[in-house]
């Protein structure tokens, strides 16, 4: 019983050690390697004998080894899935149906709403009106609607100041952008 293990998968000769095999307690490979009662038959090396494709099982025993599901971009998750129920291995199973879940119902971007508004104002109260915008709004427009008001001698020209913020939707109904940046 040393500390490497081979394995024949398909033809293919995988080494690895007996810690990594049994890092899933559950799993085929763990009891392989503890020699509880499953009778494996070994080749002329002495490596176990598995009649799996080799292609799915790289990332199999790489999972066992680290942890994480690591897969070449024309790996099928389908045949990794299938390879990891064969051996057993639980938390690669849920990992690779939650990605294929995933892959099935892609979050959509839903575009962000325009909410616009229209500010009366006087053409003395412009400049501070604009610099004075904040919480996402923006200036859009500036329309002179021509009418003058008499304020002692003075002639106040009067504007329509149009404005708009966008709100994104999310699951507890719209939000401003910037209470998202926040989040």
């Amino acid at each position: 019983w040393g500390k490497w293990v081979r394995l024949n998968v398909g033809g293919t000769v995988f080494l690895t050690t007996r810690q990594t095999l049994c890092r899933e307690q559950k799993s085929f490979l763990s009891r392989l390697c503890q020699g509880e009662e499953l009778q494996s038959d070994r080749d002329e090396t002495g490596a176990y004998l598995i009649d799996r494709d080799p292609t799915y099982f790289g990332p199999i025993l790489n999972f066992l080894r680290h942890g994480k599901l690591v897969l070449d971009k024309d790996m099928a998750e389908e045949g990794v899935l299938e390879e990891a129920e064969f051996y057993n291995i639980g938390p690669l199973i849920r990992i690779i149906k939650d990605r294929m879940e995933e892959k099935d119902y892609p979050v959509t971007q839903v575009p962000p709403k325009h909410v616009y508004r229209v500010l009366q104002c006087q053409e003395e109260e412009l400049t501070q009106m604009v610099s004075t915008m904040s919480d996402g709004w923006r200036f859009e427009q500036l329309v002179n609607i021509g009418s003058s008001y008499n304020y002692g001698s003075e002639d106040q020209a009067e504007f329509l100041c149009v404005v708009s913020k966008e709100l994104y939707s999310s699951p507890h109904g719209l939000s401003s952008e910037s209470s998202r940046k926040t989040k």
